[in-house]
């Protein structure tokens, strides 16, 4: 990757005020990148980012949030789809709210960021969006019913998508992280009884034996969005230390 790949390119970023957005708008800003971070806070995105508050579960606050865009950037090139909610429990104990909340926030949030975006981003030669997936999308994972239905639908959204949008020259792909070692991860095991243990736990589920980087997670979201990149949509790209494909004999 070269740090001119996205000179002169305007990007999007949702919840980049911490974790995986947070690096990708690092990065992105690192190769060229005119970079905006859509989050409820700015939380650490500046000097990387111009923060524009946006909660993407609200239809009103996407609107505002591009209406700001508009004043500050006649283009846009990248969308990067990462801003979402977890839910750790099973279908018998998942309320209806939960699930309301959820699929609104991960599912229909993204596709009313993808609606307010598509007509900049068919002006542009270089048009991708990204969205940030999970491994829970295609594997079993316990007490992540709601979550990982959310994050199912994002899988087949983005083939969607990129069916869709091939004329426009838009490009869809998505990454599907395993566990990452983000602010959010680490609140939940704050959370539980045994934090060391539980983060144990979760370093085992993973083959390499370790949490996944929010700098490693970002580096493949910008791969995909690289305009160089031009033959590559509809793919997901697995990054989670070998979770989805490797057994490992114990």
């Amino acid at each position: 990757m070269s740090s001119k790949d996205f000179a002169g390119l305007t990007a999007i970023v949702t919840g980049a005020g911490s974790g995986i957005g947070l690096s990708v708008a690092k990065l992105l800003h690192q190769n060229g990148a005119k970079v905006f971070g859509f989050d409820l806070q700015a939380g650490e995105m500046n000097p990387y980012a111009t923060y524009i508050e946006c909660d993407i579960g609200s239809a009103t606050s996407v609107t505002n949030a591009f209406a700001q865009f508009a004043k500050l950037s006649s283009n846009l090139d990248v969308l990067i789809n990462n801003a979402g909610i977890g839910s750790l429990t099973t279908v018998e104990k998942e309320s209806d709210e939960v699930w309301e909340k959820v699929l609104n926030v991960n599912v229909i949030g993204t596709a009313r960021i993808c609606r307010a975006a598509i007509p900049l981003l068919r002006k542009s030669k270089s048009a991708a969006i990204v969205n940030t997936c999970s491994i829970a999308a295609v594997d079993g994972i316990p007490n992540r019913a709601a979550y990982s239905a959310s994050k199912g639908a994002i899988l087949t959204l983005t083939l969607a998508m990129a069916t869709d949008h091939l004329a426009d020259g838009i490009r869809v792909n998505a990454v599907n992280p395993a566990t990452t070692d983000t602010p959010w991860v680490a609140r939940l095991l704050e959370q539980s009884g045994n934090p060391a243990a539980q983060r144990q736990a979760l370093e085992a589920r993973q083959p390499m034996g370790r949490l996944v980087t929010p700098d490693e997670i970002a580096t493949a979201i910008v791969f995909l969005a690289n305009p160089v990149n031009k033959s590559v949509t509809g793919t997901t790209l697995n990054v989670d230390g070998g979770m989805h494909s490797l057994r490992i004999p114990k």
